[in-house]
């Protein structure tokens, strides 16, 4: 089976160990259509079947199958030979699954997930064998209740939303630890108190947990906690470098983080080492500011939505998100809306070393009812967790565009739906901000607002966007405010505008939600007249007094072309032209 793209890289690089072996590559699949697999004994084995480039899904190209038709189930399976250090530990770990895992070794059932967007991961040492067989079921119904982001639920994509991504999408990987290991460890930064909250949770019997911080190669503290049970709180303070500079904050200018060793002990004896950072940052409103650090921030985004053309929501390498995140830096861009999707670890590792805000965006579901909203707060307790410790996520958004509560501007049970996803989001999310429901038909209970606005020049910006209007403002025909909800001061932020499309990347229409064609919200007819517009816009934008403003988009993105790069990722125009528009 011929590919171009293999992720050999260590899958989880904010929480790493050494000792992994890839289970990338290539695997058997085979479609289960009439759901009898289980009767036929798939778990021990699937038989018959085509190979697959995991983690690549069977509709892309870059899976060796580029199959576009609707499979609901899907069977996996690959042989591997291992064997375990003497008292060793072996995690099996999957960094995303689409959407609902089942999972057997050597015919043993292991155990599930559900949820297309989330890491999770079995302690396997009791199923290995010295040559073993993997088996994995991916359920991904058509199901507009689950969330889902840009995947369309239809067979045939339509407006701006895509073909589905099904089954394993992420790395797969095994890693040891010892007898007793870290499940997970929470940093929580404090940069008024010059402190860190940790906490980690452990399995498995030890004693003692040594953390060893380190800056730029210069140890900074060593610090011992006793272990408490499953869940270990503790509190690391620094002192300051010396009597005249602060702590090292981090900040798109300087990203600073400190480097952590954790040491999981019993008897004085390392049972599990992880090598991990963390970051002093602190995100704040004061009034209609957003604060960085305690300074104002004028946040210059870029929405991104991580698809690529052969790949689609996979990225080709870790390699290919750094440089993304490089060319919106050389464009100007000081952060990135991530849209409708929880990214691969390795964006938001490489945002954190380079100095790059990132927004977190939950996918959304589209139909209201119970198992939408119990599967949006599952989703956003995992999705908030996996964020949990990048500095470089200053937001957490829950809703888009009242995108699965569409009754939202009236409807007294979507507000309250969507205030509980804020209160989550608050009481989960370590101090990040939140905007509930960004573009329009607010509530309330929000950090700071969002407005879309895809006119076509921004001629009309001075007078539309007035802050006494905004509690009766309706940006695209869409009430800003929910009814019975008022503006009470917040920042507000441009979060999506532009749009633009040129001739010369295809687009023959503007958008229509009745065509199937390549389209943008407005199309140019060359590089210089986009230009103009694009500063045309943004100088309105900033001459509103908005706290920031998010460009759409970075790539193009299948039948949607209005990318600053195209869907491979290649600059449309000089990144230099761009920058000077930014300022």
């Amino acid at each position: 089976m011929a590919h171009n793209y293999e992720r050999n890289e260590y899958p989880r690089p904010q929480f790493a160990r050494r000792v992994w072996t890839s289970l990338n590559g290539t695997w058997k699949l085979r479609f289960d259509d009439a759901e009898t697999g289980v009767a036929q004994g798939f778990p021990q084995g699937i038989g018959k079947g085509c190979g697959i480039c995991v983690p690549f899904a069977y509709q892309c190209a870059a899976s060796g199958v580029e199959d576009k038709k609707q499979h609901e189930v899907l069977w996996y399976e690959r042989t591997f030979s291992y064997a375990a250090g003497a008292g060793r530990r072996v995690l099996l770990c999957f960094n995303a699954v689409d959407y609902e895992a089942d999972v057997w070794l050597n015919g043993k059932y292991v155990g599930g997930h559900v949820g297309g967007y989330t890491p999770f991961s079995f302690d396997v040492t009791d199923y290995l064998c010295a040559e073993n067989t993997l088996v994995v079921r991916a359920t991904d119904r058509n199901d507009a209740a689950q969330p889902r982001g840009k995947q369309y639920w239809e067979e045939t994509p339509n407006r701006c939303w895509y073909r589905a991504t099904s089954g394993i999408w992420q790395s797969v990987w095994l890693e040891e630890t010892g007898g007793a290991y870290f499940t997970e460890a929470l940093f929580t930064p404090d940069i008024d108190r010059r402190c860190v909250e940790m906490q980690f949770s452990v399995r498995g019997a030890a004693d003692t947990i040594r953390i060893s911080a380190s800056y730029r190669g210069e140890l900074v503290k060593v610090q011992e906690e006793s272990v408490v049970g499953k869940l270990t709180p503790c509190v690391f303070r620094f002192c300051e470098a010396d009597c005249i500079d602060e702590i090292h904050y981090w900040s798109p200018e300087h990203p600073n983080v400190y480097e952590v060793k954790l040491e999981l002990l019993r008897g004085g004896e390392t049972l599990d080492e992880v090598e991990t950072y963390f970051a002093m940052r602190k995100i704040s409103v004061d009034g209609d500011r957003i604060l960085l650090n305690n300074a104002p921030l004028y946040q210059k985004l870029v929405l991104d939505q991580g698809y690529w053309a052969e790949t689609d929501l996979t990225p080709p390498s870790a390699e290919a998100l750094r440089q993304d995140i490089l060319a919106s830096k050389a464009m100007g861009f000081n952060g990135a809306r991530k849209h409708q999707k929880l990214e691969d670890p390795y964006y938001y590792y490489y945002a954190d070393r380079l100095g790059f805000l990132v927004w977190g965006e939950m996918p959304s579901a589209y139909s209201f009812c119970h198992d939408e909203m119990r599967a949006l707060h599952a989703l956003l307790a995992e999705g908030i967790r996996s964020l949990y410790n990048h500095p470089s996520v200053i937001a957490i958004v829950p809703m888009n565009e009242s995108w699965g509560v569409r009754n939202l501007l009236y409807d007294a049970q979507q507000k309250n739906f969507v205030r509980s996803l804020y209160y989550q989001a608050k009481a989960e999310s370590g101090g990040r901000l939140v905007c509930c429901n960004d573009g329009w038909e607010q509530v309330e209970e929000t950090d700071f607002i969002g407005i879309h606005d895809y006119a076509p020049t921004g001629d009309a910006f001075a007078d539309k966007y007035v802050r006494e209007k905004y509690s009766e403002l309706y940006p695209m025909r869409r009430r800003l405010m929910g009814f019975g909800e008022k503006y009470t001061g917040v920042p507000v932020l441009l979060t999506e505008y532009g749009g633009a499309a040129l001739k010369a990347s295809g687009a023959d229409a503007r958008f229509d939600a009745e065509s199937d064609c390549k389209w943008g919200y407005v199309v140019d007819k060359d590089a210089k007249s986009f230009l103009l517009r694009y500063k045309n816009l943004t100088d309105a934008a900033r001459a509103c007094g908005f706290a920031g403003y998010c460009y759409t988009q970075l790539t193009d993105v299948k039948q949607e072309v209005n990318g600053l790069l195209d869907e491979h990722h290649a600059p449309k125009i000089p990144f230099d032209e761009i920058a000077k528009l930014n300022g």
